[in-house]
């Protein structure tokens, strides 16, 4: 079944890209697979499939142990500075840092391991009082403060939008990210790119795309529902 939903995701991104006039190789899918056990991650990534994305450090690196290395980790869940040394030097991008403390810890442990680590500013971007990242409002001089850390690359920003029925009623929400994008490229900042705005999940991701998305996060329309009883 995994081959069969991989595949329509496929086909949805596609179509997605070309609605918007944009190519395939813009964008970039990661399979979320949390709770999900190892041998479904392995379905995937012998269908090519090589970006995961995971929400909790401890499974992350569970997985990463016994996956295939060639796989490009993403850290996309709340990440509490205790545990960010786990994972630096590890994953291929950080999506949630939505705070000067969390950026700071990574920057240590980045300097320990002399590398520069590439993350990403999650933004609320819908104001959600249930959800973690910095607002709209504070997200440009958020970007301005990280920007000085000497071992972290600010790639772009990252938004979950609200959990809606209708895709279409988030439109408004990536458009907002990618115009706060725009408004931060426009500053020129040093050791900043917004190349990445990574926006867009099993509900949305096609409206996502049309709005500029370059990183979309599909876990349940991959892997089905999720089992949080096995988790």
């Amino acid at each position: 079944m995994v081959k069969e939903n991989l595949a329509q995701v496929e086909q949805n991104i596609q179509k997605a890209c070309e609605r918007a006039g944009r190519a395939r190789e813009e964008v970039t899918l990661i399979a979320v697979g949390k709770t999900k056990p190892v041998g479904m991650l392995q379905e995937v990534y012998e269908e090519g499939v090589r970006d995961f994305g995971e929400n909790k450090v401890q499974e992350l690196c569970q997985k990463m142990d016994e996956l295939p290395e060639d796989i490009r980790w993403h850290m996309i869940g709340h990440l509490q500075r205790n545990k960010v040394r786990y994972i630096v030097g590890r994953v291929a991008l950080i999506h949630s840092v939505d705070t000067y403390r969390l950026a700071e810890e990574i920057n240590i442990q980045a300097k320990k391991h002399g590398i520069t680590v590439p993350i990403l500013v999650e933004v609320n971007i819908a104001g959600e009082e249930s959800k973690f990242g910095t607002t709209a409002e504070d997200a440009i001089l958020l970007v301005e403060e990280i920007s000085r850390l000497e071992n972290v690359r600010i790639e772009g920003l990252m938004t979950i939008a609200p959990y809606v029925v209708d895709a279409e009623e988030n439109r408004l929400y990536f458009r907002k990210i990618k115009q706060l994008s725009v408004d931060i490229t426009s500053k020129n900042l040093h050791n900043v790119s917004m190349k990445i705005l990574s926006m867009g999940m099993t509900g949305d991701y096609t409206v996502a795309i049309e709005e500029g998305a370059t990183m979309v996060r599909v876990g349940t329309g991959i892997f089905g529902e999720r089992n949080y009883d096995k988790a």
